[in-house]
């Protein structure tokens, strides 16, 4: 059986932008499901005040006054969505200083945090920090999953079913295997299908007499990993499908995703290569630049 993961609490980092208020509304839809409890914070960035205090002259006010009330009223519009949402939701709000990403990163820490759901894109003009370019250390920085969230992915399904089919690519590796869990866990949450993908890198094959051979032991290891999350997903009686393609791991993942109409993808944030858990890995750092639906990437923690 897959081992479950237990979402208690949901982290929604925002900075009042749009693409926070994606990432929000994704992270609402998962503590519904998980019936876990909601935090959202804002976090005010004390190395924006020399950038903008132009503006902050214009206005009248002190710097680090105007900061914390665009932190209270991005915190706002955050626990205002989730009213209307689903009223039952317990919302915990905070708004801190220091840097964005080391702050989250503490908070999630210190909260017992189990998901971390933000944007991958945030306020842009001012030079102010991108909450994009803050997702992207979050990712390289906590010890939980992080919820990728694009813009433009907050709108449901026709039945109002948040995730319909999710992708969940493996290389056959242990960090690919926790990620499988958590994917099923959410399939089975949510009543949707398992999509589960293995890559067969054709480029990455040497120029050896029997490159046949290669490719033939590398199509056999990636049935044996489909055939891995395949008896995972049917033991939990969850439905699943399972496809070994050929070409670089992120191509065949964003094709996949637009073939298929993929609303999810888990994937792990190293595999094979053996990376340190503070480094995102190549492939799940492109698929979440450049994914059109969100991105649920699962570190492999020392303890896994």
């Amino acid at each position: 059986m897959t081992q479950r993961h237990a979402i208690e609490r949901v982290l929604i980092p925002t900075d009042g932008s749009e693409g926070a208020l994606s990432g929000a509304r994704r992270g609402i839809d998962l503590a519904r499901a998980a019936t876990a409890e909601i935090h959202v914070l804002s976090v005010v960035d004390t190395r924006e005040t020399g950038v903008l205090r132009t503006r902050f002259d214009e206005e009248g006010a002190e710097p680090q006054t105007l900061l914390e009330a665009d932190a209270e009223a991005a915190v706002e519009a955050v626990v205002d969505v989730a009213d209307r949402t689903d009223a039952t939701l317990d919302v915990t709000t905070a708004v801190e200083r220091g840097a964005p990403h080391e702050t989250i990163a503490e908070y999630a820490s210190a909260h017992d945090i189990d998901v971390v759901a933000m944007g991958t894109k945030g306020r842009a003009g001012l030079e102010r920090v991108l909450l994009g370019s803050v997702t992207e250390r979050v990712l390289r920085t906590v010890d939980m999953p992080v919820l990728a969230v694009p813009p433009g992915t907050d709108s449901l399904a026709p039945d109002g079913q948040p995730y319909e089919n999710i992708l969940l690519p493996t290389d056959g590796s242990e960090g690919a295997a926790v990620a499988v869990d958590w994917g099923i866990s959410l399939a089975d949450s949510f009543d949707a299908m398992v999509h589960t993908l293995f890559s067969v890198d054709t480029s990455r094959i040497p120029a050896t007499p029997t490159p046949s051979d290669v490719l033939t032991d590398l199509e056999q290891t990636g049935e044996q990993a489909l055939d891995e999350v395949r008896t995972r997903a049917t033991d939990d009686g969850v439905s699943v499908t399972g496809l070994v393609a050929s070409g670089p791991p992120t191509r065949v993942i964003m094709q996949y995703v637009d073939d298929n109409d993929i609303d999810l993808v888990v994937m792990g944030t190293h595999g094979r290569s053996g990376l340190p858990r503070h480094v995102l890995g190549s492939v799940a750092e492109n698929v979440v630049r450049n994914a059109d639906v969100p991105v649920l990437c699962v570190p492999m923690v020392d303890d896994a």
